[in-house]
């Protein structure tokens, strides 16, 4: 057993009085309740957790949710085996036994990673390519591609674990339990309307988990608790926690994928809810974006929202010194948090020339250097990042030369937000680009539903409670509840801002031959998309297709939009112009026992 040599004292909204054991590649450690095993892993100071598909590279943790693309594993064994389950979700429990998978013999030793060596051999659909002539081989190339491709392991004895199905209508269905969700739900609950809130957590309040905020003078758990308090105590109010919704159809149909605690033996494994809902408010929140440079891929390199979630969520330290690139504010906030936490944050990279909003002038009192108009060009390190190159960015997104080279074994990474507008488009909404937040947002919808907070772009606290209070309000009025009158929004902190700089790819003259990676799941790099556009596959579902970009079981949500932006300077086009794919479901993957629940053996057919 070993001990949490990167767990804090005190802090976090973990329980460190129920000591929970796993085991990770055989090796036994110890977590605590209210721990993913993503948490757990980074306390205990494991960082390689995975290899990657194509090229078998040594990859860590990325996010802290179901953006996660990297931290993929093996969970269980035998007939319950699960693979390709995200570390980032996956609930920390008593006798939790994951394994690395995509690596042979072991993820510190994998013989598969010798297929770097031959990358410039195998570009974007190089498959498509080569697996052509001669006719005569075809059947063995077929056995090659099978053995490997794909990740991880399925099950080949009978599931020995049962699933169920429940129909339900509701008034008011909220997706996301976050501070618009929670103030929706709040909201439309006391107008007497049937709710159902749903969030994929075992803990509501979405990013208020994670940071160090303020409701009413108070911190915002406390607003989160009394909210979730008064919930639960009113009749027609239904809280759906580890549940997904996973598909929006049509007349107000949606479907939830409900994992039951974990551990229950006497309960399904999953439930699938079927939804019928007069009125939705998506409160899904948003999903931060990564910056595109050299080796981004080595484990340490992390989405600032993330690092910032596992020191203040989870009391978890990802690093001990840490640099940060962003091109807006709000990787400053994860600057002060770290620095609070006990982490030495050698510097901030930021890529705008200058900004003078209220974080970073917190982060400049403290005596964090910043270094305003530069850039990270590369990550340096094997299995973890070890240091990070740092140039001035002279036009645009180009770097000259290196001015500065910073040791660290953390990444800090933001390049923006990306509203989850998954749920919207699968309703036939409309999206438009925002020019102020480089991001897609909801536009026009085509059924009874309306977004609020940051999953419609607003990501200020304020703003997302007022919005929050407002679309419940107006829902709950719609269903035949209430008259519609928007319920005053409690006090928040309020921060002023310098506008982000859009930022795609960090590329010189001495990176033009390395791997800048856009979507980590599928090894697609900036390259592989100048390629794909050179060879004519200007369409975005063509490029989807031919580099495999956001195929992978996160579905692109941290590679998507970099990825059409620097589609859309290949083809000289602008972003919405180039348009994008499309968000089918399900939004994050669905067991296939969980659909088809009771109709398995001998119900499959009934006579």
């Amino acid at each position: 057993m070993t001990v949490q040599p990167f767990r804090l004292e005190s802090g976090g909204v973990i329980d460190r009085g129920v000591p929970l054991d796993f085991t990770f590649n055989g090796k036994r450690y110890q977590g605590c309740a209210g721990d993913t095993l993503a948490s757990a892993l980074l306390a205990n100071g494991v960082h390689l957790v995975a290899r990657s598909f194509k090229y078998h590279r040594p990859r860590g943790i990325v996010g802290s949710g179901a953006e996660e693309p990297s931290a993929l594993v093996q969970l269980g064994d035998g007939a319950a085996t699960l693979p390709n389950m995200r570390a980032t979700q996956i609930e920390l429990h008593e006798g939790l036994a994951a394994a690395s998978q995509n690596c042979w013999p072991s993820v510190e030793f994998d013989v598969g990673s010798v297929t770097g060596l031959f990358s410039r051999l195998m570009p974007a659909g190089f498959y498509y390519k080569t697996f052509k002539w001669p006719r005569s081989l075809w059947m063995t190339y077929e056995r090659v591609i099978r053995r490997v491709a794909g990740m991880g392991t399925s099950p080949v004895e009978p599931d020995p674990d049962h699933y169920e199905h429940r129909y339900a209508h509701c008034d008011v269905l909220v997706a996301g339990g976050g501070p618009g969700g929670l103030a929706a739900a709040l909201a439309a609950g006391r107008s007497g309307a049937r709710v159902i809130l749903a969030d994929e957590g075992f803990d509501l309040g979405g990013g208020l988990l994670a940071e160090r905020a303020e409701i009413g003078g108070a911190p915002a758990l406390d607003w989160v608790r009394a909210t979730v308090a008064e919930l639960a105590s009113l009749p027609e109010v239904t809280l759906l926690l580890r549940s997904t919704i996973f598909g929006y159809f049509d007349h107000n149909f949606l479907a939830i994928a409900e994992r039951v605690r974990p551990g229950n033996r006497h309960a399904p494994r999953e439930r699938i809810w079927k939804v019928r809902a007069k009125q939705v408010v998506l409160a899904t929140g948003a999903i931060e974006r990564p910056l595109v440079f050299a080796d981004n891929d080595r484990p340490g390199v992390m989405l600032a929202s993330a690092a910032r979630a596992y020191a203040n969520r989870y009391a978890a330290l990802p690093g001990r010194a840490a640099a940060i690139f962003t091109n807006n504010d709000t990787a400053y906030a994860t600057a002060l948090d770290l620095a609070a936490s006990g982490i030495e944050v050698r510097a901030v990279i930021d890529a705008r020339p200058a900004t003078e909003g209220t974080l970073p002038q917190q982060v400049r009192a403290q005596g964090i250097p910043i270094l305003s108009g530069h850039a990270v060009t590369r990550a340096l390190g094997g299995r973890r990042v070890s240091a990070v190159e740092v140039a001035r960015l002279e036009a645009g997104e180009y770097a000259r030369q290196r001015v500065a080279t910073f040791e660290c074994d953390l990444v800090c990474v933001s390049g923006g937000w990306n509203p989850t507008v998954h749920l919207f488009s699968q309703s036939k909404g409309k999206l438009r680009y925002d020019e102020r937040l480089a991001a897609f947002v909801p536009g026009e919808s085509a059924q009874a539903e309306r977004s609020a907070g940051a999953a419609r772009g607003t990501f200020a606290l304020a703003g997302c409670l007022a919005e929050g209070l407002a679309a419940g309000a107006g829902a709950a009025h719609l269903a035949g509840f209430g008259d519609g009158t928007t319920p005053p929004a409690p006090a928040a902190t309020v921060l002023s801002e310098t506008p982000l700089k859009p930022l795609w790819v960090i590329e010189g003259e001495a990176l033009r031959r390395e791997k800048c990676f856009v979507d980590l799941h599928n090894d697609v790099t900036a390259a592989d998309i100048a390629l794909a556009a050179r060879e004519g596959y200007g369409s975005v579902e063509h490029l989807k297709r031919y580099t495999t970009l956001g195929m992978g079981t996160d579905q692109g949500k941290t590679s998507n939009l970099n990825g059409l932006a620097i589609l859309a300077e290949v083809l000289g086009a602008d972003i919405p112009e180039v348009g994008t794919t499309t968000f089918r479901p399900p939004y994050t993957p669905v067991t296939l026992g969980a659909l088809a629940g009771t109709e398995a053996g001998a119900n499959f057919d009934p006579v």
